[in-house]
This record gives structure tokens, sequence and C-alpha cells, in this order.
């Protein structure tokens, strides 16, 4: 495993991200949406979409966090891919990205606008690579990463997993 993580860390230029794990922007939109035309919560015009590359390893997270886009994740290689999300009705919806549809994983699924969420590669020695697309596109104007007390002052019924997913 350790050879695929590095021969992509590698060939796709991925590096750290501040929410854990590594990747790389692979597609910004050169057109944009008026600020006027967004909805509320958009300080700014926007691009049509982004894309990145995303890898977990094992032992890494990636922290609870929100945005004011939809994000869709896509399963690329590696292990399944937990995310656990908290919609904006308190529900903890834990989501599984591979490759087994069998077992009920996805090869992809969004994460509506405005719900927190973290995701980790639960399998001993794995990491997951995937790749997440954000309409109207990602800027760090609209991440807003969970404070750990504050989200487990909101939300105590899932004190457990933010404990394990924020920093």
């Amino acid at each position: 495993m350790q050879n695929k993580v590095a021969y992509y860390l590698e060939k796709l230029g991925l590096t750290r991200h501040v929410e854990g794990g590594s990747f790389k922007e692979v597609y910004r939109s050169a057109n944009l949406i008026p600020h006027e035309a967004l909805p509320a919560g958009f300080a700014a015009a926007r691009p049509f979409g982004t894309a990145i590359y995303f890898m977990l390893e094992e032992g890494q997270f990636s922290a609870f966090h929100r945005i004011a886009s939809d994000e869709t994740w896509h399963f690329y290689d590696g292990a399944t891919l937990s995310i656990y999300e908290i919609n904006l009705n308190g529900q903890l919806i834990r989501h599984q990205l591979g490759r087994n549809l069998e077992a009920g994983e996805q090869f992809q699924l969004t994460i509506p606008a405005g719900s927190w969420f973290g995701s980790r590669c639960e399998v001993k020695y794995g990491f997951s690579l995937v790749g997440c697309t954000v309409a109207p596109g990602f800027d760090f104007a609209d991440f807003e990463l969970a404070n750990k007390e504050a989200l487990q002052k909101a939300y105590p019924q899932h004190a457990v997993i933010i404990d394990k997913l924020t920093h």
C-alpha cells in the first residue's frame, strides 16, 4: 500500500491539506457566477465549479468542516472511505465511499451545503484516493473548520465521533 501512496503523492503532486490528508486542485472554472446570482452566504462571485484529488491514509482524517456549496465525492482507488455527515437536522450519517456496492458503498455521493462533515480511512494500513467536486466552486472564504467544544455542545449525541474528527 505504501508504494501506491508514494506513487499517487508524486504523480498527482499532492500536498498537505489544512483539514488533513493530501490534495491537489485540478480544475477551477474560468467562468464565474456573479455575486448577485448566488444564494446568501457567499461574499463574492464564485467559479462555476472546482475539483480536487484528495487522499487520506490510515491514521489521518479530514476534520469536521462545512462549506457554502454542495460537495460531490468520487471514489478512485484504495480502501473504503468513511464520511461522517451531521446534516442540517442534526442527524449523523455515515457514508461509505468505495467499490463494494453489495455492502452499500457508493462510487460517489454529495454532501449538501451547510452540513458538517469529516472523513477517514478506517482500514488498517489503508489509504483512500478520492476526488471532490464543488459547485459553486470552492473558496476558503466559504470554509469553516469545526471547533471541537462548540460542535460537541451543539450535538452532544455525536460527541464521540466529533472528538475523533476534530483537532
